[in-house]
Formats: C-alpha cells, sequence, structure tokens
C-alpha cells in the first residue's frame, strides 16, 4: 500500500545542541537515531519536551506497570488506531523485551479480539482497550475484570496510557509521520 505524503516534514540533522538533547531523551536506546515522530514534534520544541517527558514515564522506571502489560496496551491502542508507525516502532522496540511472541503481536490486531490468545490479565487489557476506543468509557464488568488484576495505581496508570497512546496515534496519523525502516509493519486484522 502506497502511504500519502507527510503533512509536516520531519526535520533532519544538523540539529543545534539543545534539539540535539532533546532527541536524544526521547530516543530508545534501540533506535538508530533520533524517531520520526519526534523530528515532527521538534517543530513545536516545547510540546516535543512535554511529549518526551511523559512519554518517559509510561516508558520508564517511575511506571508501575509490568513491560509486558505496558506493551500489550500501547500495541492493541495503536492497532485499533490504525496507527502503524508507532505500532511498528513499539514492536520492534520492546516486544521481544516484553516477551510478546509473534503470535502475540499479531492478535494485538484481531478485532473482535480472540479470547483464546490471552491470560485473564491481559484479556482485561485488551477489553478495556477495545471499550475505551469505542465508547471512551468502561461498563461495569469491564471495569471489574480489570480492577480484579490491578490495584487503583495501576488501573490509573493503564487509562493514561491508554488515553496517552491514542493521542500519540491521532498525531501520528494526522501528520502522515513517515515510517522507519526498521521498524515492524501493522499486518491486517486475523
Amino acid at each position: 500500500m502506497t502511504r500519502l505524503p507527510s503533512r509536516i516534514v520531519p526535520l533532519e540533522p544538523p540539529f543545534d545542541g539543545e534539539l540535539e538533547a532533546l532527541l536524544a531523551k526521547a530516543t530508545p536506546p534501540s533506535a538508530p537515531g533520533p524517531l520520526a515522530l519526534f523530528r515532527v514534534l521538534a517543530k513545536n520544541p516545547g510540546l516535543a519536551d512535554r511529549v518526551a517527558t511523559t512519554g518517559a514515564h509510561f516508558l520508564g522506571r517511575s511506571s508501575s506497570l509490568p513491560l509486558r502489560d505496558r506493551e500489550l496496551v500501547v500495541a492493541r491502542v495503536c492497532a485499533r488506531c490504525g496507527n502503524e508507525y508507532e505500532w511498528g516502532v513499539h514492536v520492534a522496540a520492546f516486544a521481544a523485551a516484553a516477551g510478546l511472541s509473534d503470535a502475540e503481536v499479531r492478535h494485538t490486531v484481531s478485532v473482535p479480539a480472540d479470547p483464546d490468545a490471552w491470560t485473564p490479565n491481559e484479556a482485561a487489557l485488551i477489553a478495556m482497550v477495545d471499550a475505551l476506543h469505542e465508547t471512551a468509557t468502561l461498563d461495569d464488568a469491564t471495569w471489574a475484570a480489570l480492577a480484579s488484576h490491578y490495584d487503583e495505581a495501576q488501573c490509573l496508570e493503564l487509562l493514561m496510557l491508554a488515553g496517552w497512546y491514542h493521542a500519540i496515534s491521532f498525531v501520528c496519523n494526522a501528520t502522515r509521520v513517515p515510517l522507519e525502516t526498521w521498524q515492524a509493519r501493522l499486518p491486517r486484522a486475523l
């Protein structure tokens, strides 16, 4: 499938010292260079800095969530939003470390979700993402399933994580951030 041209073209090097530092802060250790998303966001440096700082919370040690759970939520949100850029970057950068198999990664795009693909807590995460994507809220049964596996602090973080990557999906899709050469490609739904 041919991708449409970017609406906001990512900045290219050379970068000044301040921008270089910002891009270094926002680049995952496994990435070969500054991400296209942050080179787009760098056109608004204050915003880019805030995005990098917030993203660092979700991806860093201050998160209360296990890596696998976090990456499952990120992949599902991005898949549901059709955000190939962020889905593919996270799959390439974090899926193996999170212990997500190739089959599980493919199942993050299945709609409806395959209930046999996930453990009970993972099924609760998928249901949370799907409900938020479809209705912007959680019914009592979905909340109860989530709360049976996660404490209140983690439930709040999960809600914010899903919302954060929904917002990132809006930016990636609307600006048409160009794909990274090394990232995974979003498969069609199973």
